[in-house]
């Protein structure tokens, strides 16, 4: 995988050679976003099989499933990392032997992640249509291939309209703390050419004011049946489009659906305070300064204009098929 955490200066892979190298990953965000989460989940699960010494299928599965709630634990509102951890879990649990176990696991994993760039094309596609040629489109935080095995959610939309033909401009909101959209969204457009221009989250209202907004399209890590969870920060630009009568579009897989749970019983993961409080060496508020610093916010579906997927644009509260 490649190291987010050191984009947009350094571009460089790192081996995963344990499940606890992988959750170390996973919680300081070097790999990130919900279809690259599910990804690694699922070769989370061949990573502990193939490292595993047992030599019959019962101890191994015991071994995996230790393995698993590990995994599961290290990002607890991203539903697509216990999607992928599950996924090759229940492949493996379907074999005789450990041999058989070991070749399931990795084999999910890698259906999974050629999957997913199918899937991304395909929602690209889908949502490519709703831009028009010359949109202005406000994005939050990073939905493009880094957050993906390739291609892209929401920038895999704009990347399927650009290649289209269309001309699409894009504003990329910083995403504080952690920079997202400056440090992993601005370097992928501007890797693929496609205009881009950085802003301060809190100055996308001024924009939309202003008409300068035509669409907004963010990923999500998670869609309840009445709320799409994303980084911190969508849901005031749900709210503000909606008072600018600005379409506000949610892309994701079907994968990223949870449609047993509500907004209210999910766990939104809360983050280090340093992520605040310093940058760098440098610090940024006073020492012992108490910090609310929440990975993600929920935005109630009746603020979406559409549910961008692989089977289509669905209108909340319509909801893709199973």
């Amino acid at each position: 995988m490649i190291d987010q955490t050191l984009l947009p200066g350094k571009l460089l892979p790192l081996r995963i050679k344990s499940v606890r190298q992988l959750i170390e990953a996973i919680k300081t965000l070097r790999v990130r976003g919900a279809p690259a989460l599910g990804a690694a989940g699922g070769y989370g699960i061949a990573l502990a099989a193939s490292l595993s010494p047992a030599t019959n299928a019962p101890e191994l599965m015991d071994e995996l499933e230790t393995a698993a709630a590990m995994i599961k634990g290290s990002r607890p509102t991203a539903i697509n990392l216990s999607w992928g951890v599950d996924r090759a879990l229940r492949a493996a649990a379907l074999q005789e032997t450990a041999e058989d176990i070991r070749e399931a696991a990795l084999r999910e994993a890698e259906e999974i992640a050629q999957e997913d760039i199918r899937i991304n094309k395909q929602l690209g596609k889908n949502g490519a249509r709703l831009l028009d040629d010359g949109d202005s489109v406000l994005t939050h935080c990073n939905a493009g291939r880094l957050a993906c095995v390739g291609w892209g959610t929401a920038l895999g939309v704009i990347r399927s309209a650009v290649a289209a033909g269309k001309q699409i401009h894009v504003y990329s909101c910083e995403t504080r703390p952690l920079h997202q959209g400056s440090r992993l969204t601005c370097w992928e457009l501007s890797q693929d050419g496609i205009p881009v221009t950085l802003l301060c989250d809190s100055m996308s209202g001024s924009l939309m004011r202003k008409g300068k907004i035509d669409k907004v399209i963010v990923g999500a890590d998670r869609i309840t049946r009445d709320a799409a969870f994303n980084k911190i920060g969508t849901y005031s630009h749900a709210v503000l489009a909606k008072h600018h009568k600005i379409p506000f579009y949610v892309a994701a897989p079907l994968s990223t659906f949870d449609r047993l749970h509500g907004e209210d019983e999910i766990v939104i993961e809360e983050r280090s305070p340093e992520e605040v409080t310093t940058l760098g060496a440098a610090r940024l508020a006073p020492q012992g300064i108490e910090v609310y610093n929440p990975a993600f916010d929920a935005t109630p579906l009746e603020l979406v204009t559409g549910l961008i997927t692989e089977k289509g644009v669905f209108r909340p509260p319509l909801m893709p098929p199973i």
